[in-house]
């Protein structure tokens, strides 16, 4: 029981960081309506800015942190990043083609090229060889009926809600938000009525990118940097979106926490390796019981 409720808790880290990323996802898909699959290359290059900015401010554990303070700047700065670049690809790429009137394949198809290519700059400038932040040793916490989390396991967790209840607020107390749900409901009523889709459009792949590059940094925090480290998580925030429902976030967080858990309890039944083929099967079951997802529309 207790290697159970252990595992559980690992889920619940690991679906937060699964969960943020698919927000980030199935909000851009909600306005932009394609999959992008360059939302995990996006999520790596949030990850390595951090790392290029915290290493340049020669960032130190913090008591019982594995990072220190020089990581708030470095998120930041990679939050800001990595929403500039995916912004600035919709203008050079993704604009083109909806002027054009490209289908929702073609626009993914695209993705799929700007994806390589992001992945291919991350591994020209920091090279193949994964790196961490920090080289210190964090010394798990422990809690009640036996079990141990680490420090920086508790800020993943913490960093996750805030950021969720701070989407909440901006999608439904600010003008901004209320933008972006009529564009997602209706982009040519809201172009006819005043609002400019283009600036929404912009301002959702900034908070998309901003979302993911926090997961990515969350990510790297507990783990160790890698070049193809987002697209080996883009199979899991795809999952967690279609399990929510295409263009519900909390659909999406909901998903991600699912995909994390029962990723990480498998293990109990199955070889570790074989974890990774989970989101997959849930992908596939829900795909067959439920498309539009446990949060989608019914019908």
């Amino acid at each position: 029981m207790t290697e159970f409720a252990q595992l559980l808790v690992v889920g619940v880290v690991v679906g937060s960081i699964v969960g943020l990323g698919a927000m980030g996802l199935t909000l851009a898909f909600g306005i932009l309506k394609f999959a992008n699959f360059a939302h995990g290359d996006m999520m790596t290059l949030g990850m390595f800015l951090a790392y290029a900015v915290y290493t340049r401010l020669d960032g130190t554990a913090m008591g019982p942190f594995s990072v220190g303070l020089a990581m708030v700047p470095a998120m930041l700065i990679a939050m800001a990043g990595v929403g500039l670049v995916a912004a600035s690809v919709d203008q050079t790429v993704y604009r083109r083609l909806r002027r054009r009137g490209s289908a929702s394949i073609t626009m993914a198809i695209a993705s799929l090229g700007v994806a390589i290519m992001v992945r291919a700059v991350i591994q020209l400038i920091w090279g193949p060889t994964p790196v961490r932040y920090a080289t210190g040793i964090n010394v798990a916490w422990t809690l009640p009926f036996g079990l141990r989390m680490r420090p920086d396991q508790v800020l993943i967790v913490i960093a996750m809600f805030a950021l969720a209840v701070g989407l909440y607020l901006l999608l439904f107390k600010t003008r901004l938000g209320k933008a972006m749900r009529a564009t997602s409901d209706n982009p040519a009523l809201a172009d006819i009525s005043g609002i400019d889709t283009e600036r929404i459009r912009a301002a959702t792949w900034m908070i998309a990118g901003a979302l993911i590059a926090v997961a990515g940094v969350m990510f790297g925090v507990q783990s160790q940097l890698k070049f193809d480290a987002g697209f080996e998580f883009l199979l899991p925030m795809f999952a967690a979106v279609i399990l929510g429902g295409v263009g519900n976030p909390w659909g999406a967080l909901a998903g991600g926490m699912v995909v994390g858990i029962s990723q990480e309890v498998s293990t109990l039944w199955i070889p570790t390796g074989y974890k990774t083929a989970v989101p997959f099967v849930l992908l596939t079951v829900m795909l067959i019981v439920r498309p539009r997802g446990l949060f989608g529309p019914k019908g």
